[in-house]
């Protein structure tokens, strides 16, 4: 079963290759994926899916009809102690309806503030990214993996992510979005199951359900490391092509 993973996985890379061209995966080549890295990352990720399936059924939010509500019960979530921390709960925003869905990381001091997220200097810079492959904050729906900010602006622990991804599977469930971009590491990471390196999992197409999920840097990573936004860029035109392709 892995062996046949790995192997369609393989086959979508080089069906990606062909749409995408020599750029997507310069410094990569296929036989250099290692096949005992890739069983250990499917197998995690199948076994990580298994237990958060069956920790929903025990969930009273699971049954939440719609956004308002699952807000409700965020609000009402005691399941780590950053509820105890935070200024407001920054659930997310735009359209409930979209196609795309933008994922961070975490909020920061500012989201933390005015319980949005993406509103300080990241949050600039990411409109201007999306106005860049022409999508508005409107019609796209951003959050993050965690709702509530972390003390110091620290990167999310594993415990609170355990936590708080369900809630995050119930929304991308809600909304329905054809494509899904990460922002960072942690996000990837988070949302995939998947531990790679940033490096690997850039320029590849992933599934999430019903959902294409492609990664790319966080945009306060891009802040401190400029040098990268070329790279950002060419992540960009490939996720806004493949949103023509599927889209129209």
């Amino acid at each position: 079963m892995v062996e046949q993973s790995i192997q369609k996985l393989i086959e979508a890379l080089k069906d990606q290759d062909s749409i995408f061209g020599p750029l997507m995966f310069e410094n990569r080549r296929f036989e250099k994926i290692d096949p005992d890295l890739w069983a250990e990352a499917l197998e995690d990720r199948a076994d990580g899916e298994d237990s958060m399936e069956n920790e929903l059924d025990k969930e009273g939010f699971i049954h939440a009809r719609n956004l308002t509500e699952l807000q409700g019960f965020m609000l009402e979530c005691h399941k780590c102690p950053l509820e105890k921390t935070r200024t407001n709960l920054v659930f997310g925003s735009g359209n409930p309806k979209a196609k795309v869905m933008v994922i961070g990381e975490a909020p920061g001091a500012e989201e933390d503030l005015q319980g949005k997220p993406f509103v300080g200097r990241a949050g600039k810079l990411l409109t201007d990214i999306l106005a860049a492959i022409k999508f508005s904050r409107d019609e796209v729906y951003i959050t993050n993996i965690l709702k509530c900010r972390p003390p110091g602006n620290r990167n999310p622990l594993p415990s609170e992510m355990e936590v708080c991804i369900p809630y995050l599977h119930r929304q991308i469930e809600m909304i329905k979005p054809k494509l899904i971009l990460c922002l960072g590491l942690i996000s990837a990471s988070g949302l995939l199951n998947l531990k790679l390196s940033l490096g690997k999992m850039r320029g590849n197409i992933y599934e999430l359900g019903n959902a294409k999920v492609m990664v790319t840097y966080h945009p306060a990573a891009l802040l401190r490391n400029p040098q990268w936004k070329r790279l950002a860029w060419e992540d960009v035109q490939k996720f806004r092509k493949l949103y023509d392709d599927m889209v129209g």
